[in-house]
C-alpha cells in the first residue's frame, strides 16, 4: 500500500464527513444489474427513510473496519492515516451493481451492504441527493462516473442502473489504442470535482490495452467553524506522537467565553463536537477523539460505529477550552490488496463474476483511493477520490470547564449532526509529519 501523509497522526483521527439528504426546501441472484424501478417516483419521507439508514449504517461500519485494517498495516506508530470511507464505498457500490454470485457476496460481505438491492440504490440515491443539495455556507458535492472501453459490449441495464442511481454518467474511451490519454482524461476528471486538491489519481501505466472499465467517485468538502479561531492566538506548541516524540505544531485556541462545544469524556477518551457554519442544508461537524494517556491504539481497538454513535449521546453543550493544532493531510493508497484481506479476493481472481456487466470476461485489476484535508483557523476542506480499474482476465497480475488539549495523538471526524454518515476517515499522530 502506498501512502503519502503530510500530517502526524497518533492518537487517532476519524474524519467522517456524514451528510444525507441535506436540502433547502436480498439481492436478486446475489448480485445486482436487476433494474428496479426508479427511486425519483418515491416521496421525499420514503427516500430518506430505512434506505438512506441502512446505506448510512454500512457506511459507517466500513469505515471503522478500514480505518483499523489501514492502521494494523502501518508500522511507523507515527503514520497519519486519512481516508473517505463514503467515497471508496460509492465507487464499490457501483462495482458491486454489476457482480454475481460469490463475488458479490463477497463485496457485499466486506461492505455491509443491505440484502435488499432496491434498498441499496433507494439509500445511495437519498444519500448522494442530500450531499449534493448544496448550502450557501459550505460548498459539498459528490459525483460518479463509468469510463468504458468503447468497443467493450456493457450492458444496457448497467449503464442505465449506475446512472439513474448513483448519477454516474458514462464517458466512452480508447483504452485499447489510447490508454495514456484515457488515463488523463479520467485524472483530469478527479481533478476538476475536487477544485484541484487531488491530482494524478490513477498513475502512469495502470490504464493499458486490456482495460475495459474504469468506476470513479469524487467527495469535496469546505466548510468554516462557527466559531472559528483567532489566528493571532494561534502560537507554537508542543505534540507528543504515538512513538513519544515531541514536535513542534502550530497549536489553535478558543479559551473564551463563547467557546461553546459538545463534550463529554469517559475513562478513556475525550470527545469535542465542533460545528461548521450552515444556512439551510445539513448540520455538519468535526468529531475529535482525544485519549487520555495518550495511548491511541487502545482507543482504536475499542472504538466502533456502535460505541462512536452511543458515545456522541453523551454529548452535552458547555464550555470548553481548546487547543488544536493546525495540519494539512495527503493520502494515497492502493487497497487492492487490503480489501482481499478484508473478504473480497474473488473480485481481484480469474474468477470474478462480472456478467451483471456484460460478460465473464472482467475482474478488479487496481483499487486507488487518494483524500486531502487542510484544518486551520477558518475551517476545514477536505477532498477524495477512489478509482476501481476492471480489465480483462485474459492476463491477471497477479465538572470543572474541561480543558481539551489535543497535544497527543487523536481520532476526529466530520459528521452529518442528524444521520452520522461517514465520508472521510482518518487518524493525526504527528501534525508536521510530511
Amino acid at each position: 500500500m502506498k501512502q503519502n501523509t503530510i500530517l502526524t497522526v497518533a492518537a487517532g483521527l476519524f474524519v467522517l464527513l456524514c451528510v444525507i439528504l441535506a436540502g433547502c426546501t436480498g439481492i436478486p441472484d446475489s448480485g445486482s444489474s436487476q433494474t428496479a424501478a426508479p427511486t425519483q417516483d418515491i416521496g421525499t419521507d420514503e427516500i430518506s427513510g430505512e434506505a438512506a439508514e441502512s446505506v448510512v449504517t454500512a457506511n459507517n461500519m466500513f469505515a471503522f473496519e478500514l480505518y483499523k485494517k489501514l492502521a494494523d498495516e502501518n508500522t511507523n506508530p507515527d503514520e497519519n492515516v486519512f481516508f473517505s470511507p463514503f467515497s471508496i464505498s460509492s465507487a464499490l457500490a457501483i462495482t458491486y451493481e454489476g457482480a454475481k454470485e460469490k463475488t458479490a457476496e463477497e463485496i457485499k460481505t466486506v461492505f455491509f451492504f443491505p440484502e435488499s438491492i432496491d434498498t441499496l440504490r433507494n439509500g445511495y440515491l437519498a444519500v448522494n441527493t442530500g450531499i449534493n443539495a448544496g448550502d450557501a455556507d459550505y460548498d459539498l458535492h459528490i459525483a460518479n462516473a463509468l469510463w468504458a472501453e468503447n468497443t467493450y459490449p456493457f450492458l444496457n441495464d448497467y449503464i442505465t442502473t449506475a446512472e439513474e442511481y448513483y448519477s454516474a454518467d458514462l464517458t466512452n474511451l480508447d483504452f485499447i489504442n489510447k490508454p495514456e490519454e484515457s488515463r488523463l482524461t479520467i485524472n483530469k476528471w478527479a481533478e476538476e470535482k475536487t477544485e484541484e486538491k487531488i491530482k494524478n489519481l490513477i498513475p502512469a501505466g495502470m490504464i493499458d490495452p486490456l482495460t475495459r472499465l474504469v468506476i470513479t467517485n469524487a467527495i469535496y468538502f469546505k466548510g468554516t467553524w462557527v466559531k472559528q479561531f483567532d489566528k493571532n492566538n494561534t502560537y507554537e506548541a508542543d505534540f507528543i506522537t504515538s512513538s513519544g516524540e515531541s514536535v513542534k505544531v502550530w497549536m489553535m485556541q478558543r479559551t473564551d467565553e463563547d467557546a461553546i462545544y459538545g463534550y463529554t469524556e469517559n475513562d478513556e477518551f475525550q470527545m469535542l463536537k465542533m460545528p461548521y457554519e450552515h444556512e439551510c442544508g445539513k448540520e455538519l461537524s468535526m468529531i475529535a477523539v482525544l485519549p487520555k494517556d495518550n495511548d491511541l491504539r487502545a482507543v482504536e481497538e475499542t472504538l466502533d460505529a456502535d460505541k462512536l454513535a452511543e458515545t456522541e449521546e453523551s454529548l452535552e453543550t458547555q464550555q470548553v477550552l481548546v487547543y488544536f493544532p493546525k495540519f494539512r493531510l495527503e493520502t494515497e493508497y492502493t487497497l487492492s490488496e487490503t480489501l482481499k484481506e478484508m473478504g473480497m479476493p474473488t473480485a481481484f481472481s480469474a474468477a470474478a463474476d462480472f456478467s451483471g456487466m456484460g460478460t465473464t470476461d472482467l475482474f478488479i485489476s487496481d483499487v486507488v483511493h487518494k483524500a486531502y484535508v487542510d484544518v486551520n483557523e477558518e475551517g476545514t476542506e477536505a477532498a477524495a477520490t477512489t478509482a476501481v480499474v476492471m480489465k480483462l482476465t485474459a492476463v491477471i497480475e497477479d465538572e470543572s470547564v474541561p480543558v481539551f488539549r489535543a497535544d497527543h495523538p487523536f481520532i476526529f471526524l466530520i459528521q452529518d449532526n442528524e444521520t452520522g454518515n461517514i465520508l472521510f476517515m482518518g487518524r493525526i499522530s504527528n501534525p508536521e509529519e510530511p
